[in-house]
């Protein structure tokens, strides 16, 4: 299994989070490893992102707790050479999605 991860990245709010585009063989997955130390549910969205603007997309929910957890999305067939696919991890705010700030955005 090969793993190639973005930078980690730290809110001042208190989340952090880093993406990463797992491979193994044929197949390819994104990984968000983060940690919520806000207080607060906040709402996440994790992105795998393909040539050809394929994408495969899965809304995680990072608990009011500040211990590291992680969120994957679903392992789909590889469409392009290696290093092709992106990952990016977006948290917002619990509330309505038009009055929330983007907390963080972290990327592969």
């Amino acid at each position: 299994m090969e793993a190639r991860c973005g930078p980690e990245v730290v809110a001042p709010e208190g989340v952090e989070a880093q993406t990463c585009v797992m491979t193994r063989g044929d197949t390819v997955w994104a990984r968000l490893y983060y940690r919520n130390a806000t207080g607060e549910e906040l709402r996440s969205v994790l992105t795998l992102m393909g040539p050809g603007g394929r994408t495969v997309e899965l809304h995680c929910a990072p608990a009011a707790h500040d211990e590291p957890d992680t969120c994957e999305t679903p392992r789909v067939p590889s469409s392009g050479p290696p290093g092709s696919a992106a990952a990016v991890a977006e948290f917002v705010g619990a509330g309505p999605v038009e009055e929330v700030p983007l907390l963080l955005r972290a990327g592969s």
